[in-house]
């Protein structure tokens, strides 16, 4: 449903974050709190290589590098060599089983990075990995695999062929950004994005157990943006999620990418701009933007465009390096939350390098829904020191947490309207290069916030990469 408007005349402002709104009330829980418990080593040598400002082991957009199910944990990663290594372990153990995969990393590509999922309905392991708008790889494991860990064997011979489709589904050959997503019923979805930074489209695939279906596109690279500065008519939408929360409501946070430097007021800067949202009731297959009206169908034309009303619930300008791909969670209520960055107003209306700027004056903010259907933003008062992503996470209190750049956490209480923001732990002793990897299903599983990092290195010396984990609240 296309409606010709421009996205800053969206009728949801940003407001500075007040106080719960009526009706949200239970008994208080405890507040946040990180208490560290060990870190494990999952290779003393892994690759390493800065590109896109990032590590191929360590981009946090990964979904998932790290996950936990039925008891065991596990990791994906590229040795030294370029090897695709799986590791996994008993939840609080202290040594990884690892599996070497018959597959090498092509390029020197931080995005080339390796995602895993679980078909709950039959227990398998599924991979893909190594692209970056052109061919992907991908593996599935034997059925049952991860059902019964305990009992089943950890060898090479328990995943199939590395192939270049989905099981005969070719998808696209500009593959990039793969998400995967357990259905409430059991089924495993994939997202990815068709063609490449600034001219692309998001789709989805589906297993059920048997087969993959390819269901479609559901964004739009088309239509005419225009800032202050000039006009874009291509752009892709850049995902900071995609999550089925506890009523099986399918949410999506975004930004834009436009294709054209015209609409920056420096060549410098990112020509990323708007954070939006919609969410799925179906399963992925219709779309409608906060206010419940329909704006896409997957897989025909009418997918959701930069025209669409509605979409924005915070807006901002191509001028302030908005980070794309950062992150999102939803609530034990079902309301979603968000983490975006940039560079705020107060230092400078036009970035000029987004990497130094960024740096120099980032900040992150905590984007939410409130029970009243209003939206709120936050700023967290911790410097990112960095261009890199932060990583979101709720406990089982709703308390937040933001693992920031170098394996920082900051936290804020439910309890406070998420007004508290402050740091819980600095990182210092983890000498992490930047992003991090979170495992989003322990923090259910076993209530603990685990993570992957890699140490910093330079040039193309490898470096070892870990898992620390990090008790919640009780």
């Amino acid at each position: 449903m296309k409606r010709r408007t421009v996205l800053g005349a969206t009728l949801l402002g940003a407001v500075a974050a007040p106080a719960l709104a009526a009706g949200t009330a239970r008994a208080a829980g405890p507040g946040p709190s990180v208490h560290k418990k060990q870190s494990t080593l999952l290779d003393a040598r892994a690759i390493f290589f800065v590109s896109y400002d990032g590590l191929v082991n360590n981009n946090s957009f990964q979904k998932n590098g790290l996950f936990t199910y039925k008891g065991h944990q596990y990791a994906a990663w590229y040795t030294s060599t370029g090897s695709a290594v799986i590791g996994r372990r008993v939840l609080g153990g202290s040594s990884w089983a690892t599996v070497t995969l018959s597959h090498q990393l092509k390029s020197s590509d931080s995005h080339n990075v390796i995602s895993m999922g679980v078909s709950q309905v039959d227990g398998r392991l599924h991979i893909t990995m190594d692209s970056h708008s052109d061919g992907f790889f991908y593996v599935k494991s034997v059925a049952g695999l991860l059902d019964d860990p305990g009992s089943t064997a950890w060898t090479p011979a328990v995943f199939g062929a590395v192939r270049t489709t989905l099981d005969g589904v070719p998808l696209t050959s500009q593959f990039t950004y793969p998400q995967f997503i357990a259905t409430p019923e059991g089924k495993l979805q994939l997202s990815y994005r068709v063609g490449i930074s600034g001219n692309g489209r998001n789709a989805l695939a589906e297993y059920d157990g048997s087969s993959w279906t390819a269901l479609g596109e559901w964004s739009s690279s088309t239509g005419t943006y225009t800032s202050t500065h000039g006009s874009s008519t291509a752009r892709n939408m850049y995902l900071h999620g995609i999550d089925y929360d506890v009523d099986g409501r399918l949410h999506a946070f975004f930004t834009w990418r436009e294709q054209s430097a015209a609409v920056m007021c420096n060549s410098g800067g990112i020509t990323n701009h708007d954070t939006g949202y919609v969410y799925s009731t179906d399963r992925g297959r219709t779309w409608r933007d906060d206010a419940g009206t329909l704006v896409a169908t997957t897989g025909t034309s009418d997918t959701v465009a930069v025209t669409d009303s509605g979409l924005v619930v915070d807006p901002l300008d191509p001028d302030h390096s908005l980070m794309n791909q950062e992150s999102q969670w939803t609530d034990s209520a079902g309301l979603p939350h968000a983490i975006i960055s940039y560079v705020p107003g107060r230092f400078g209306q036009c970035t000029t390098n987004y990497v130094a700027d960024r740096t120099a004056h980032g900040r992150a903010f905590h984007v939410r829904k409130n029970s009243a259907g209003a939206w709120q933003k936050t700023e967290i008062p911790v410097a990112l020191n960095s261009s890199q992503r932060t990583k979101l996470v709720l406990d089982r209190y709703d308390n937040a947490y933001a693992v920031l750049p170098f394996g920082r956490i900051a936290g804020a209480s439910r309890s406070s309207g998420y007004t508290d923001w402050a740091l819980l732990y600095d990182g210092s002793d983890l000498n992490a290069f930047g992003e991090v990897v979170i495992d989003e299903l322990r923090v259910t599983a076993d209530n603990v916030l685990s993570f992957m990092y890699q140490e910093t290195s330079s040039g193309t010396t490898p470096s070892a990469l870990h898992v620390v984990d990090f008790a919640l609240p009780v």
